[in-house]
């Protein structure tokens, strides 16, 4: 397992190397496909993206050359293998970690601790991970700049977008600068983010095919979201942690699918 993980490593960080100049320069141009969405667990061929919602805000995000993406990384709930690339906020301590693991080779904070916006952009083996920074409240209420990122995974012809610790609607100069988005991770909880009738406003304004929540504190919290989500999209419960994507089985019209976890 071992000499298999290193290896792995190795072809992100020779692809890495060797990816064209003109990739870091490309966003997620287009329109959407138009089947209904797959779920479905089993080896990913060259066009299937898994998501596995660990808990919380994290997901795993695993591409079809194996690359491993955690989501808001932090010490109390990861997954269960060592991802290559760790992603993290730091509204709270749940959404990232003072000692991550030092066997993952790429850990990005979404927040740049000697101030100003954090900037990220690389290629990792086939997936590119880029950084739109938001803004967050302090714990006085105040506004602390560039303090959140929405980390975006473009992998396989799909886009995917983790809102982080989300604190208010998208400006159009973050959604040009997100671009299409076919997934998105959004916290519902309402109270510690952006409220829910603000969330439903940044999930319209994205016009994700695939809205997955997260963020949520006990049913009660997730059910009062989907009450609204339901409104204005069909809800679908996955009936599982995991689901698997392709860019030509997004559904014709957007949707909410409800993946289990906490």
């Amino acid at each position: 397992m071992a000499l298999s993980s290193r290896l792995r490593r190795l072809a992100c960080a020779l692809a890495l190397v060797l990816a064209p100049p003109a990739l870091a320069a490309q966003g997620c141009p287009g329109a959407v496909a138009s089947r209904s969405l797959p779920i479905r667990l089993a080896s990913l061929s060259a066009s299937e993206v898994r998501i596995t919602f660990v808990g919380h805000a994290t997901f795993l995000v695993e591409t079809p050359g194996g690359v491993r993406i955690a989501t808001d990384y932090n010490d109390y709930v990861r997954p269960g293998v060592t991802p290559e690339v760790a992603t993290m906020n730091k509204a709270h301590s749940t959404h990232f970690s003072a000692a991550p693991d030092p066997a993952i080779a790429h850990v990005l904070r979404g927040w740049d601790p000697n101030g100003g916006a954090a900037r990220h952009d690389l290629q990792v083996g086939d997936a590119r991970i880029r950084n739109v920074p938001t803004n967050i409240r302090d714990y006085a209420g105040a506004t602390e700049y560039d303090g959140n990122s929405i980390f975006v995974v473009e992998v396989a012809d799909l886009c995917i977008a983790h809102l982080g610790h989300l604190h208010h609607t998208l400006t159009p100069e973050h959604l040009r600068a997100l671009g299409r988005i076919d997934v998105v991770l959004v916290p519902v909880d309402g109270s510690y983010t952006l409220g829910q009738d603000g969330m439903i406003e940044v999930l319209a304004a994205l016009n994700a095919p695939v809205m997955i929540p997260m963020h949520f504190f006990g049913q009660a919290t997730l059910q009062r979201f989907l009450a609204k989500a339901a409104e204005r999209w069909p809800v679908e419960q996955a009936g599982t942690a995991s689901v698997t994507l392709t860019r030509d089985g997004l559904p014709s019209r957007p949707k909410v699918l409800v993946l289990q976890g906490r």
